[in-house]
């Protein structure tokens, strides 16, 4: 039977399943381990993406990643105490740009500091 959603819904009672992911990771000592992330609100979450062209706009083509079902990602995040999985997330964040030294502000010295001397009766 199907739930019906009212106005008062926020969002769908059942999660249905993303199926397989294109999840990003990162190089581990012996293998590959899921990158985690931050919501807007601080917590971690894993992240998984629904085509390999979404992961490549938000993360750059060169981001490393494997395929995942959203159930195995759960599975691996959830001992690490991750119990979100955000699908196709868009990051708003610009990438960093590099800096050269001549990119940077030159440093400004300051003039040497002024010795007064008072002058007049030595009394």
């Amino acid at each position: 039977m199907a739930d019906i959603l009212s106005d008062e819904d926020p969002e769908p009672s059942d999660r249905f399943p993303a199926g397989p992911l294109y999840v990003p990771v990162r190089p581990g000592p012996a293998a590959c381990a899921a990158r985690l992330f931050r919501t807007p609100l601080g917590d971690r979450t894993a992240v998984g993406f629904t085509s390999l062209r979404r992961l490549t706009a938000t993360l750059g083509p060169d981001q490393p990643w494997i395929r995942l079902a959203e159930p195995a990602l759960r599975a691996l995040t959830a001992p690490l105490g991750v119990t979100t999985v955000t699908v196709d997330p868009q990051f708003h964040a610009p990438a960093p740009a590099p800096t050269t030294p001549a990119d940077a502000e030159p440093v400004r010295q300051r003039p040497p500091a002024r010795r007064f001397t008072l002058q007049g009766d030595p009394r």
